[in-house]
């Protein structure tokens, strides 16, 4: 797993839905999830930040202008799955190029850990991160001394979605993670979420004239 000395970008959280029935306040059951294939089979992928990464903790934003993260898609039949997600373990995200909205302030991140990102197909078909316990601690320097850590009280999921194409995205919107913040002046410690945008091009490496990509 990698860990990097750079600054931060991350934040995320998986959302949940619950249905209550309207006379008895019982919840409904949830609808079973559909069948997922993710191609090619075997292959390892590359996913490179398009753009710029944006984390917000309270007032302070930071923006990360690269990011990169490596996997490999499930051999046959693991890249298959008849009723949910397809999962793939994921290098520690490294973020670099950063900046913070902070003047005087230099951030530093570290991530480490066992990270994943499964694939669930559907309209739109969605994707989760999954961040293990305290895998990104941030830490900043200068005018404001701070430390951020991510999933601070177990693995914290990440919800994003998935569009195929030439090559595939993954993108992230306004998507949050639990993190708890200790420091003096300046360090935004009443934050317990911090909210994240970015969006990563997804390439196969193992032939780059291949797309990786979710189907039933």
């Amino acid at each position: 797993m990698s860990r990097t000395r750079t600054a931060l970008a991350l934040g995320m959280a998986a959302a949940a839905a619950l249905t209550v029935a309207s006379a008895s306040a019982t919840a409904a059951p949830l609808s079973p999830a559909g069948s997922t294939t993710v191609t090619p089979a075997g292959h390892a992928f590359k996913a490179t930040l398009s753009g710029k990464a944006t984390l917000k903790a309270g007032s302070v934003t930071v923006t990360c202008s690269v990011s990169v993260s490596t996997g490999t898609v499930p051999a046959a039949p693991g890249n298959h799955n008849a009723a949910g997600p397809v999962s793939s373990p994921i290098s520690a995200p490294t973020y670099s190029s950063c900046t913070s909205s902070m003047p005087g302030v230099t951030p530093t991140v570290t991530t480490s850990g066992a990270w994943s990102v499964s694939m669930q197909n559907g309209s739109p078909v969605t994707a989760t991160m999954t961040v293990p316990t305290g895998g990104l601690v941030v830490h900043t320097t200068g005018l404001a001394t701070c430390t951020v850590t991510a999933a601070p009280s177990g693995p914290a999921s990440v919800a994003g979605t998935w569009a195929n194409g030439a090559p595939s995205a993954l993108t992230f919107t306004n998507a949050s993670v639990p993190v708890t913040v200790v420091g003096g002046f300046g360090c935004p410690t009443s934050a317990t979420s911090s909210t994240f945008n970015a969006v990563y091009k997804v390439t196969d490496t193992t032939d780059p004239a291949q797309q990786i990509t979710v189907a039933p």
